[in-house]
């Protein structure tokens, strides 16, 4: 059966053997298959991206009138970046129980429960509790990357993996300041009156791409949920630790994007306009670069562009602290796209490091081919959802420390200095794990065979 070829089973588009680490499978038609995938895994994943960090732009439109302090339209987008967090890893297991191409769909359709709702109680006078419920729904939409992630993972071989999956991250990133661009059109357009405008792009434009979707796409008959993946991968440090990273960079550029325009809003008295045209800015940079991240990663080993890569927020962030303290407007709107930038690039390297951390562990095992690549596979997924999930908690991590720092300074430059000393543990954590190297290996006894050692400098 070619890798093109389908059928028609459990109501979806279904390819029954897939086995893009065999080249003459992947330039056959596997190839072809992978990247038509790929491209309308982006479009619903930049969609979903949109509506999960909706309310980093609506909390711009809510005025004086809506009666809602600045801690308090922190705490809006904060919720709407915990729910988004914690669906990640359901989403992550729906890709095998129902096909990658049949939930892309239901999870677009999905977000017509947030974009609708939003459009019915956004005017003044909705109370705070209301407000709270509907960002919370828009949390659907930060699901979409893990499901998005997962399937696109299992498309492509290993050896592709850092740029397929940071193209479709980072095209899925852009959705955040595609929205942050139409709502800085609609507001200096209509004005900061008319929220319900910028819904009414996003409503046809979530049925567009379902339906794209649902004529494209293809479910890998081969990809099933593995509960014992997913327990070894729950027990894994390597998991966790990779967690954590991933708290530094996608965290970061995710509680970033929700925070922007509120911190310009609230330390620089920005109004809702000017706070927009800056907004989108740092997202969109951060977006783009994270494909370059993945890249990088595959030509110089994700773990030494990650080291680097915190270090460079580290100076970012202690630029930020600095333009604050001058109250310098230019140089800290500098510096905090220049942190924008890093994350993108902090989010290609270190999700290109976890198939190739257990491709490694594989080899350590003394695996090779096939066995191998199934061991990456099955592991590297099961991690997936769950490091996509802890790391989005850091973007709610970010948003409380933005709303206590606010509540009792008045500024952000406490929180900045928090996200200073994060970074430098980051770094400190990366090099010691994945690449201060192994210990020396005993030299083996006359005759034996040397035991595998587990390296990941490569990664």
């Amino acid at each position: 059966m070619t890798a093109a070829s389908t059928t028609a089973r459990k109501g979806g588009r279904w390819i029954e053997r897939w086995d893009p680490e065999d080249e003459e499978f992947w330039e056959a038609g596997g190839r072809r298959v992978a990247q038509r995938n790929l491209f309308f895994s982006v479009l619903s994943e930049h969609v979903g991206f949109s509506i999960w960090t909706l309310w980093s732009v609506m909390v711009l439109f809510m005025g004086p009138e809506y009666g809602i302090d600045p801690a308090g339209k922190f705490f809006l987008v904060a919720m709407a970046t915990a729910v988004g967090s914690v669906v990640r890893v359901p989403y992550t297991f729906a890709v095998a129980r129902f096909g990658g191409r049949n939930w892309t769909v239901m999870s677009a359709l999905m977000l017509l429960l947030p974009t609708v709702a939003a459009a019915v109680v956004m005017e003044p006078g909705t109370s705070y509790g209301t407000f709270l419920a509907v960002a919370a729904l828009t949390g659907v939409g930060g699901g979409n990357f893990a499901s998005s992630m997962t399937n696109i993972n299992s498309f492509f071989p290993l050896r592709k993996k850092g740029w397929a999956l940071g193209l479709n991250a980072g095209g899925g990133n852009i959705g955040v300041p595609v929205v942050q661009l139409v709502g800085l059109l609609v507001i200096g357009t209509a004005g900061a009156g008319h929220p319900r405008l910028l819904l009414a792009v996003y409503i046809p434009l979530i049925v567009v791409a379902a339906t794209l979707a649902a004529l494209y796409m293809d479910n890998l008959a081969p990809v099933r949920n593995d509960t014992g993946a997913a327990a070894l991968a729950i027990r894994d440090g390597h998991t966790w630790i990779m967690s954590f990273l991933y708290i530094g960079t996608f965290g970061s550029f995710i509680g970033y994007s929700f925070a922007f325009g509120l911190v310009l809003q609230n330390q620089f008295a920005r109004t809702p306009l000017q706070a927009a045209s800056i907004t989108f800015v740092g997202p969109l940079l951060g977006s783009l670069v994270r494909p370059v991240g993945g890249r990088l990663a595959d030509r110089f080993g994700g773990a030494r562009i990650t080291l680097w890569n915190f270090l460079a927020m580290a100076v970012a962030t202690a630029v930020i602290v600095l333009a604050s303290a001058q109250r310098s407007l230019a140089l800290f709107s500098a510096a905090f796209v220049a942190l924008f930038l890093l994350t993108g690039l902090g989010n290609g390297s270190t999700y290109k490091m976890i198939p190739g951390i257990y491709a490694a562990k594989a080899a350590a095992m003394g695996l090779t081919g096939e066995a191998a690549a199934s061991y990456g596979r099955r592991l590297s997924g099961a991690a997936m959802g769950l490091i996509g999930a802890v790391g989005a908690l850091g973007g709610l991590g970010i948003n409380l420390a933005f709303r206590q720092s606010f509540l009792t300074g008045g500024t952000g430059t406490p929180a900045f200095v928090t996200f200073l000393a994060v970074y430098a543990v980051c770094f400190v954590v990366t090099w010691a794990v994945y690449l201060r190297g192994p210990a020396p290996a005993p030299a083996p006894a006359a005759g034996a065979e040397p035991e595998p050692r587990l390296s990941y400098a490569e990664v």
